[in-house]
């Protein structure tokens, strides 16, 4: 066996070298590992803060965009709830309004029928009746059968005393409105325009002709009443107002207005009472004929719907006929 053999320092300084090489090989390797790990670690993160800032970017535009359509929504709804309550609203009254009218004319329709039929003498007459007796015929009671009376004229130069009067009264309306008064009499605040109007109606146009609507349909009604008042004073009992419009729910807007200004109430509605409502023109001029015929005074009412007057109508000593406001039609074709 041979023995082992001692290198020599000089091989095992080469070997030391040769490690310390490999150590510095190794630890520029590790350096290089470390700066090229540093270099990822730091595009890294910067592609993270573009894709988080990128992101979080996105996310605000995106928020702002809801935010916004948010608001239009918001505004929208609010737009919406508004018209629904103005137009429900609004179409809810005017439904109130046909409806109330429309019952209020049926109703006193009705009640007008009953009290003609109870009118009516149902029971046959014998067929043994005795021949009438050859005696003088009783009187008839002016109750039965009013006097009969020349038309009435209102201008100054023919009823002095009457003019004078009318003017009273119309000033009494103006001046000191009575709210509480008879019925048949203006309950109801009457304006200089309104005393204008009445005034121009009698004193001017003489009972006979048309004015030009005050604007609304209670307005011309509050004339038309101040004028029945006016009128019933003169001419008391023997007076019969006949209204005329189109539909019944303008029809029931005329008993409701009439019934406050004038105090009155449904018993003085019907064909033979002091007022009658008519849908067709010849029905209330025949009606008028007949009235005319038994004594009794008519004043013809026309509502300012009405686009043509009766020929038939014109007749008549007193009529009164509100004709529609010419630059408010003219408005209403532009639409159109």
């Amino acid at each position: 066996m041979n023995p082992p053999t001692e290198s020599s320092p000089l091989e095992s300084g080469d070997n030391l070298d040769g490690q310390a090489d490999e150590l510095r090989q190794e630890i520029a390797r590790l350096r290089a590992t470390k700066a090229k790990l540093q270099q990822e670690q730091s595009d890294l993160s910067q592609s993270i803060g573009n894709l988080v800032s990128e992101t979080l970017g996105e996310l605000e535009r995106r928020r702002q965009a809801l935010q916004v359509e948010v608001e239009k929504l918001e505004r929208r709804r609010d737009r919406i709830q508004k018209e629904m309550r103005t137009t429900f609203a609004g179409v809810s009254q005017d439904l109130a309004i046909r409806v109330q009218g429309f019952k209020d004319y049926l109703v006193g329709s009705l009640q007008d029928l009953a009290a003609t039929a109870e009118q009516l003498d149902l029971i046959p007459e014998a067929q043994d009746t005795p021949a009438p007796s050859s005696s003088p015929a009783a009187p008839v009671s002016p109750e039965e059968s009013p006097d009969e009376s020349p038309a009435p004229q209102f201008t100054p130069s023919a009823f002095q005393e009457q003019t004078q009067q009318i003017r009273r009264i119309i000033d009494q309306y103006r001046t000191m409105p009575d709210y509480y008064g008879p019925p048949w009499q203006l309950r109801r605040t009457f304006e200089p325009i309104h005393a204008k109007q009445v005034s121009n109606w009698f004193f001017t146009q003489g009972g006979r002709g048309a004015m030009r609507t005050m604007g609304s349909r209670l307005q011309n009604i509050l004339v038309a009443s101040a004028t029945v008042s006016v009128l019933r004073t003169l001419y008391d009992d023997r007076l019969r107002t006949l209204v005329l419009a189109n539909s019944p729910e303008r029809l029931g807007e005329w008993r409701r207005g009439l019934q406050d200004c004038l105090g009155i109430d449904r018993r003085d509605f019907g064909p033979d009472r002091g007022v009658g409502l008519f849908e067709d023109p010849e029905l209330l001029a025949q009606k008028a004929e007949r009235l005319t015929g038994g004594g009794w005074l008519p004043f013809i009412i026309i509502d300012d719907a009405e686009e043509k007057i009766s020929l038939s109508l014109l007749q008549f000593p007193l009529w009164l006929a509100f004709a529609p406001d010419p630059q408010a039609a003219q408005s209403a074709a532009d639409k159109f």
